[in-house]
């Protein structure tokens, strides 16, 4: 029997939505969300003309989200987001291929920059492993920064090939839907860019 492995990408491939944006706007509500954009708008703007990084700009916006935030109380928002948000914004045809996946024994594997806190309920509940940012915490706070390195671009790579030796696959899928998805839709031998929009 032939063995396959496939990574999806989740916020955008997924997701119709970017669930950091969408978590925050759970947990702090929606004018909290707009009147804090706001005030970080001149990080956002440096990110998107490539004066700062991907995870600079995310660890100022988390940073102003939820600096100090006890990590119970961050992990309650997390699992409360994941039942009554996610399945709002999950793509059905990305739920299909899964489900489609998991039937042909595949493995599968969920590789986010998202941090780890509100992706794992739902991959837990689909029996899915999940490869993710993960927070820092100190003396049980959130700090608002990233352990290590945002799993975003070739981290995603780096961290691939930490757990998986890719030459025990006959079927490598991977599925992404922006530039920061295209080193991991490299390792594939079927590669599948914005496939369920």
């Amino acid at each position: 029997m032939s063995k396959g492995i496939a990574f999806f990408d989740f916020d955008g491939t997924i997701t119709t939505r970017d669930t950091l944006l969408e978590f925050i706007k759970f947990a702090r509500g929606k004018r909290a969300f707009y009147s804090g954009f706001l005030y970080n708008i001149f990080y956002l703007l440096a990110y998107k003309i490539k004066l700062i990084s991907n995870q600079e700009a995310k660890e100022k916006v988390l940073s102003y989200f939820f600096k100090d935030m006890d990590l119970i109380e961050f992990d309650k928002l997390s699992e409360a987001f994941s039942k009554k948000k996610l399945p709002s914004i999950i793509r059905h045809g990305a739920e299909k291929e899964i489900t489609r996946l998991q039937q042909e024994n595949f493995v599968i594997v969920i590789v986010s920059a998202s941090p780890k806190n509100w992706i794992r309920h739902w991959c837990k509940d689909r029996n899915l492993i999940l490869i993710a940012s993960e927070l820092e915490i100190r003396n049980g706070k959130v700090t608002g920064k990233i352990s290590g390195k945002n799993c975003h671009g070739e981290e995603k790579v780096r961290r691939i090939l930490e757990k998986y030796v890719l030459e025990e696959y006959d079927e490598i899928y991977a599925y992404g839907d922006t530039k920061g998805d295209l080193p991991m839709l490299g390792l594939a031998t079927k590669p599948f860019y914005q496939p369920f929009i």
